[in-house]
């Protein structure tokens, strides 16, 4: 049987918070990271606006007024890191792209950067390698919509830095998460790791693969369908 997780001969996704290998159709295309990487990617940036909308509602701490014996009565409930909030909320300029030469953004910010700030580092560096037109308008939303883009995905998954695109949207997107409580759902799946045998594979919302959460492998749904017509051919003919 062919799977994705069982081509690990060749070299390894670019990714440090990737465990596969890369396949014969992704060393073709020249890609660094591997092809469920560049979906992931894709996944994240498309999440973007959803997320500022809850981060925008959690500016403030919402403070709610009820009478009580002709007093007024007043409840603050904070939400949790508000001050986080703020900063990945905060402004980014151009020039805040800069980065040196081992790909670390120049900038003196304490704390995670501004969303809008890790992003731009990226479009920076892809419109001035591809010479391509960055969006109009420097928003969160208009960036991530740029960088989605299946051609600049396509081409930044060529790239010599595109594993640390990807651990850095990770991470950037793993904080906003940690802030808004807002995560696509992930259920079990009620079949056995192709590669490990455990019953421990789980689906995500909006994502093309399902994960092994005990050996890390990935599968399309192709392959799961797969694996399941053969562990039942195997299962007749024992049975035979």
């Amino acid at each position: 049987m062919t799977t994705t997780a069982q081509h690990d001969h060749g070299p390894a996704c670019a990714a440090a918070t990737c465990h596969r290998s890369l396949r014969d159709h992704e060393l073709a295309n020249r890609q660094t990271i591997c092809t469920p990487c560049v979906h992931v990617i894709g996944v994240w940036l498309q999440e973007i606006p959803t997320q500022i909308i809850v981060l925008e509602g959690s500016r403030q701490r919402e403070t709610t007024g009820a009478s009580a014996g002709g007093r007024t009565a007043y409840r603050t409930a904070p939400l949790p890191g508000r001050d986080d909030v703020l900063n990945l909320l905060g402004p980014a300029a151009w020039a805040d792209g800069i980065r040196d030469p081992y790909g670390q953004a120049q900038h003196d910010q304490h704390g995670p950067l501004p969303i809008a700030g890790v992003l731009i580092c990226w479009v920076r560096i892809i419109s001035e390698e591809r010479r391509w037109n960055p969006p109009a308008a420097l928003t969160p939303q208009d960036l991530a919509a740029w960088l989605a883009h299946p051609r600049v995905l396509d081409w930044a998954a060529r790239q010599p830095w595109a594993g640390d695109m990807r651990d850095e949207l990770h991470e950037m997107v793993r904080t906003i998460r940690d802030l808004t409580r807002l995560r696509p759902q992930r259920r079990p799946v009620p079949q056995p790791c192709p590669r490990c045998d455990s019953l421990t594979l789980v689906e995500t919302d909006h994502q093309l693969y399902t994960d092994c959460t005990t050996c890390e492998a990935m599968y399309s749904r192709e392959e799961l369908a797969l694996a399941a017509r053969i562990t039942a051919a195997q299962l007749e003919a024992d049975a035979a």
